[in-house]
Formats: structure tokens, sequence, C-alpha cells
């Protein structure tokens, strides 16, 4: 496909967002921060486990082999890389991350934080090991490591409205777009983020998180949830003001979760042609009864981002899910 098609694709679709939203400007190009962590150059010279060679099932295996202050040396010594390894214990992380994360989340414990690019950040509320319900929230454009307050507000609602009976997981762990334009019209970025999220998944089951999150994917991050969900071992897949997931329907996501779809009446991606052309838009809009998710309510939240205030039907449902109330 030719430039100037894309841009004309691009143009109708960035034309029908900028008519929805208030003072959203075009977007600028990422690039996505992928590969081993920071600091892996080191690792692997110190005859370290590679990686990109090892998956979270090894790294689990091989930190399960050490002792207690042979585990905490490699935390001081190697924290950018402990801190985001997928498969190494949560609390070795927390503390490798407390050493390069400079105590800038307080309320919450730091899973992964790695400074490349704009930045990217996993938060934890709640206790992972011991928590029988995990939920994962998914953003979409405009997070980073140093903006995460929408996405930390949304965690602390779902948290309370479980009544802390859920552990939450903010995960920063993408790059997103930003703002609108060609990035959020297609699905590069997403399909980065897919790649990260099932490894993150993955990571939380071998370091010992036997029970399978919800996953609640708001906006683009729906579309990465999409990608990502035929490699994901999830109880549900909550969709919320998704623009699509490049999937048909249900049974072409390939998953064995529950998948849930939310979009209130206000929201401005209602606006936001339903498409896929050549790579740009994401497809059919999961609130379609032909899509075949399941509908959660949402018509008393406010606009794009409403979708966690208090006293919403979308947050009560959403804490619902997230306990396993509902069946």
């Amino acid at each position: 496909m030719g430039r100037a098609t894309r841009t004309l694709i691009t143009a109708a679709v960035v034309t029908a967002v900028v008519g929805g939203t208030a003072g959203w400007a075009s977007g600028t190009a990422q690039e996505p921060v992928t590969g081993p962590p920071p600091g892996t150059a080191e690792w692997r010279a110190a005859g370290l486990p590679d990686p990109e060679r090892t998956d979270p099932a090894g790294i689990a295996r091989f930190f399960a082999g050490l002792a207690p202050a042979e585990r905490r040396k490699l935390a001081r010594t190697h924290p950018t890389v402990v801190g985001n390894l997928d498969g190494a214990p949560p609390e070795l992380r927390y503390e490798a991350n407390s050493r390069t994360s400079q105590g800038r989340y307080p309320g919450a414990r730091v899973l992964a934080y790695d400074p490349r690019g704009r930045g990217q950040a996993v938060l934890v509320y709640g206790d992972l090991a011991r928590a029988e319900r995990v939920a994962v929230l998914v953003p979409g454009s405009d997070v980073d490591a140093g903006r995460m307050d929408s996405l930390t507000r949304k965690a602390t609602a779902l948290r309370e409205a479980t009544g802390g009976r859920a552990a939450v997981v903010a995960w920063a762990g993408y790059t997103t777009p930003v703002g609108v334009g060609l990035d959020a019209a297609s699905g590069e970025l997403a399909e980065a983020g897919a790649g990260r999220l099932a490894r993150f998944a993955e990571g939380l089951r071998a370091a010992g998180v036997r029970t399978e999150p919800s996953l609640f994917c708001h906006s683009y991050g729906s579309v990465v949830c999409g990608l990502a969900a035929h490699g994901l071992k999830a109880k549900d897949l909550v969709v919320f003001g998704s623009p699509g997931m490049r999937a048909e329907n249900v049974a072409a996501l390939r998953t064995t979760a529950r998948v849930w779809a939310a979009k209130d009446p206000t929201d401005w991606i209602d606006r936001v042609p339903n498409v896929a052309v050549a790579g740009l838009g994401h497809g059919t809009d999961p609130t379609d009864p032909a899509f075949g998710a399941r509908p959660v309510p949402a018509g008393d939240a406010d606009g794009h981002d409403g979708y966690f205030a208090p006293g919403t039907s979308s947050l009560r449902a959403f804490a619902a899910i997230a306990e396993g109330g509902v069946r």
C-alpha cells in the first residue's frame, strides 16, 4: 500500500476520532520498546540466564535454585534486569525496582520499571502471592512511566470496589500511542505490546501466581488484548471504550477466557469507524451483539475515561467479574 493511500485512510480515522474528542491533537510516531531488560549485556557477561533465550518458567527454575542471599545479591547487582524479569519472584522484583524507581509510586509495589523511551511501569495493589483473584488493567493511549495517574486511579478504584479481595495490577508494560494518529489507527504498537503482555502473564504463573487473571483492557489496550488473546491464559477479557480487537468475533480471538464488552453512550469512541483496511483500523465493535461478547452495563459512565467512576454500574460489574461472582 502506498503512503498516499495510508495517509487518506488514516486521515479518515483520525478525523472521526478528533471530531469526537475534546482537546486531543494529532499523535506523534512512537517506536516500541522491545527486547530484553536494560542491563542485559552485563547480566549475560556474568554467565547468568539469557533473558531472550530463557522462558519465564526457566527463569523461575533458576531463581528457585539459589539461596536467599544469592537472590538478594543479584537484585542489588543487576536491579534493572531482575526488576523486569518475567518469572522472577515478585518480592525480589519489588526489591530491585525500589532501587531504580526511586519511590515514584507511593501506595503501590513496583513489579517492573523500565526507563527506556517514554518509560514503562507495572504497579501492584495487593498481595499477588495470596490473592484469590487477580485483575490486570491494560491502558490505551498516553500512558507511560511518567503518566500513570489515570491508570492508577482505575486500579485503586477496582481494588476498593472488590473490598480489597482482588489484587490489581496496573500494567503500563508497552509503548502506547501518543494522541491520535497513525499509531492509534494501526496495530504495530499493539502487536509489540501483545507479546509483552503474554510473557508478563506467563511470568506471573511461573512465579507462583496460580489464579488466572481477569484482564481489563481500555481503548487501544483492547487492541493489545485482542492480539494477545490466543496466547493468554486468562479467566476474563473485559474491553471498554474499545475501537475494536482486530478480530471479527469472539471465536476469532481463539481464547478460552470469557469475553466482555462495555461502551457508554457518551464515549467518543463510538464515532470511530469500525473498519479494518490495509492494516489500519481495528475492526468490529466488541459491543456489537454479532461480535458475541457478554455485555457489561455502562449507561451511567461518563465519556471515554469514566468507566471506573465510583457508583457507576460499570465499576460494580467490573468488581463482580474480578471477584469471579458473575457466571
